[in-house]
């Protein structure tokens, strides 16, 4: 039986994949589980992050769109797809954390797509943010899809001050583990959010805008 794809089920995954990351970088609780449990619960989020950004960029519509202008590019597609890609970079730095243990490795494997998919996930909000700009949804606190993009603002940027923080030095340790465990706590409690307030009773999606229109 095939499970069709639902908003809820893309809450939900990105409700989870959040939680782990914020269980892995807690105050306290990161220290004891340790960096193998740490760096085990982020992969693990990870990967229902990807889970649910996949079941977003198909729920997200058709990549194009016709108009006056001609065809154009619809931003909620191009933001679902960049968002997605980002998922898949963590995957690739959370899973080489668990196996990375040299300098370079760290660097190359860890830090490098760290760093893109938090700019990825940057350039994502950017786009969604863009979205709520042309509809003149400025400020609508009691909608839930603005509600939803600010907080993944939010979480976006705080996952790019973790990337700064986790860099990684010639010494092989990071720049400042506070600024990067902080920094992916704060984002992973954003997105834990943003994604909660679909959680509840859901009216049907607006209707989405492209770049081009």
């Amino acid at each position: 039986m095939l499970i069709r794809p639902t908003l809820r089920i893309q809450s939900w995954g990105f409700v989870v994949g959040a939680f782990l990351f914020a269980l892995g970088s807690a105050p306290g609780i990161s220290s004891a589980l340790g960096t193998a449990g740490a760096n085990t619960s982020f992969f693990v989020g990870s990967w229902f992050f990807t889970g649910a950004a996949f079941i977003q960029l198909m729920l997200s519509g058709a990549a194009t769109v016709s108009d006056k202008q001609g065809v154009g590019i619809r931003a909620e597609w191009l933001s679902a797809l960049i968002q997605f890609l980002g998922t898949l970079l963590f995957n690739v730095s959370t899973g080489a954390a668990l196996h990375a243990h040299t300098v370079k490795g760290e660097m190359h494997l860890v830090w490098n797509p760290n760093l893109e998919g938090s700019l990825c996930f940057l350039v994502s909000s950017a786009l969604a943010v863009l979205i709520l700009w042309r509809a003149k949804a400025y400020w609508a606190p009691r909608s839930k899809d603005w509600q939803s993009v600010w907080l993944n603002t939010l979480g976006s940027i705080a996952f790019g001050v973790s990337a700064v923080g986790s860099f990684v030095l010639d010494t092989g340790n990071t720049l400042d583990p506070n600024l990067a465990n902080i920094g992916t706590f704060v984002g992973a409690l954003c997105f834990l959010l943003a994604s909660a307030v679909f959680l509840g009773k859901q009216n049907a999606p607006e209707p989405a805008r492209s770049v081009a229109s």
